[in-house]
């Protein structure tokens, strides 16, 4: 009878004990994250930024549930640039990844362009700090450098311990039946050499002259064939492929099942490192065009193929969401959700109309420098427990804040380069009422376009344009001749004095400020252009070697392939149900 309350002293310490260390474990194990980025999402496609008519439930309680950015931004219009800034928390001119002309994004896999090996991302910091790291989905930040196979450039070379995806991009070549939308003028042109070349090869047959010279137009109209047919009809082949890891496994992928492979791919990642610290960046193949004609999706939006696929994205938004949920991984996980950049609102087509999405009140789209409309993106992060439900954050943000918060949270105190972003900690939880963010730069190419200035106690946001792109047809809202603005030359035009607007009162930037009518006007342009002075005495020359400028040449030695190059061909075989 004197043993027995010893015994259960002992046992009730020794469960307190375990409660505790348990307890404790809990609280030490560091977050996981989960980012999920969709392509060319407008703002204004999503029913908590304002859109009745498509239904975007999954990503609505995402933000009734955690916290919703109303004004975020993206740090570049166009894929490469923005996703180079988010995943290095720094502008993409850091990296190199800038142009000059046309082209201001990775065309072929099999270019050198793409993220410098010299660059760190997020990933790769978190996994120095134990964290097991993914990406499914889309990269578009290149993958060999100077023979097929050395991966310079890709994910797993930058910190993503497992890839599985699309090393490219979704675009209208990998869908049997839709047109070309790669340099399609150039492809023209080439076209119509081969076919003159051919027609002078078989005049001169029938005209007495040089075997030498009959000889040489013919090899060179063979030569022009190969130039035009190899690259850019073939382009399936070469550019839309699926990875894991470093394998080639599908060589030209199946587009059909595309979105459910990669879901599933994601859901298995979850599930795979549910006893430790993850993180998963799920770069989705929506909406960017060809558009899913997946029949459980079509024809059930009011908004055509493009609102199908929008109600499709936000499905598989949900079924992330649920997978992280039902695993009991909630509280302990980050979830983040955004656009790479905004609507493309020139796509559009006889067949099924409206292709790209819609940006709301704000001005312009996808390719269009500094107007609001292709830089504004939704930005919503989730964490039951530690970020209050339903809260709005109205200050400037840019997915350039995703680095330095991730670092935040890792408990990751090595130095580091400049950065750009910042940690968005203190606004997430409602520490500070101000972001950090007293400047923003955007940029068009290596061209600054415009500046965006918070003023210190005031709650505008002054917005000023040094130039911007050429819309056509005049008066039109896009550059719906081209498909696509520019950025250089005659495709834009200069503001002597700049463009000046407040977006807190005129977010569609419609009213120019004059000295009349804005009392700081004199001091805004001042401010602005002391800045810009601060902010390019930062930027320097250590980027140079692995640019963007050469991704406009296909290079056969650094096309990934299954097979012998040039028989590129595979299927995967994993089935998914």
């Amino acid at each position: 009878m004197v043993r027995s309350p010893l015994v259960a002293t002992l046992l009730l310490f020794l469960l307190l004990a375990a409660g505790n260390y348990v307890t404790g474990a809990e609280v030490d194990r560091k977050p996981n994250f989960v980012m999920m980025m969709v392509d060319d999402l407008g703002i204004g496609d999503v029913g908590c930024y304002g859109n009745d008519t498509i239904r975007t439930p999954n990503i609505d309680r995402l933000a009734s549930e955690g916290v919703k950015l109303t004004q975020h931004i993206a740090a570049a219009p166009l894929c490469t640039p923005s996703r180079t800034a988010f995943m290095t928390g720094r502008y993409a001119l850091r990296s190199g990844l800038g142009s000059t002309g046309r082209v201001q994004v990775l065309l072929f896999l099999g270019g050198s362009g793409g993220l410098p090996r010299s660059e760190t991302t997020f990933a790769k910091r978190l996994q120095e700090q134990g964290y097991t790291t993914g990406l499914v989905g889309k990269w578009h930040l290149g993958v060999n450098c100077e023979y097929r196979g050395d991966h310079c450039h890709h994910p797993n070379q930058h910190g993503f311990s497992y890839f599985y995806g699309l090393p490219f991009t979704l675009f209208n070549d990998c869908m049997p039946g839709e047109e070309s939308d790669v340099l399609a003028d150039l492809q023209h042109t080439l076209q119509n050499m081969v076919i003159i070349l051919g027609v002078c090869v078989r005049v001169c047959g029938l005209l007495h002259i040089s075997l030498w010279l009959l000889l040489a137009l013919f090899f060179l109209s063979i030569l022009a064939t190969a130039v035009w047919y190899v690259p850019f009809k073939l382009l399936p082949t070469w550019n839309c492929i699926i990875m894991r890891n470093q394998d080639v496994i599908e060589q030209p992928m199946t587009t059909e099942t595309l979105p459910q492979r990669l879901l599933v791919e994601a859901q298995n990642f979850i599930r795979r490192n549910v006893d430790r610290p993850f993180l998963l960046f799920f770069s989705l193949a929506h909406v960017h065009t060809p558009l899913f004609k997946t029949s459980a999706f079509a024809g059930k939006s009011r908004h055509g193929c493009y609102g199908d696929n929008v109600e499709e994205m936000d499905w598989i938004i949900g079924k992330v969401t649920e997978t992280v949920d039902s695993l009991g991984l909630a509280n302990n996980t980050l979830i983040y959700f955004t656009s790479d950049h905004g609507g493309h609102i020139e796509d559009a087509n006889s067949k099924i109309g409206q292709r790209g999405g819609w940006n709301s009140i704000y001005r312009g789209g996808k390719a269009m420098g500094g107007w609001e409309g292709g830089i504004r993106v939704p930005g919503i992060f989730r964490w039951p427990g530690r970020l209050a439900a339903g809260r709005v954050v109205d200050e400037p943000t840019s997915l350039m804040d995703l680095y330095p918060t991730l670092q935040h949270l890792a408990k990751d105190t090595q130095p580091d380069r400049h950065l750009d972003g910042y940690n968005l900690m203190p606004l997430l939880e409602g520490k500070v009422d101000r972001s950090e963010h007293e400047f923003m730069f955007h940029y068009c190419g290596i061209y600054l376009n415009a500046v965006r200035w918070h003023p210190p106690g005031s709650e505008s946001v002054f917005k000023v344009h040094f130039f911007t792109p050429n819309f056509s047809p005049p008066g039109a809202g896009g550059c719906y001749d081209t498909k696509v603005c520019q950025c250089h030359g005659a495709h834009v035009t200069h503001h002597n004095p700049p463009l000046l607007y407040d977006i807190l009162y005129d977010p569609s930037e419609s009213h120019p400020l004059t000295p009349d009518t804005e009392p700081r006007y004199a001091e805004i342009l001042e401010q602005t252009a002391k800045a810009v002075e601060r902010h390019q005495s930062t930027l320097t020359k250590e980027q140079g070697s692995d640019d963007i400028h050469s991704p406009i040449l296909w290079k056969p030695w650094l096309q990934p392939c299954c097979g012998t190059f040039p028989f590129c061909g595979c299927k995967e075989d994993t089935p998914y149900v």
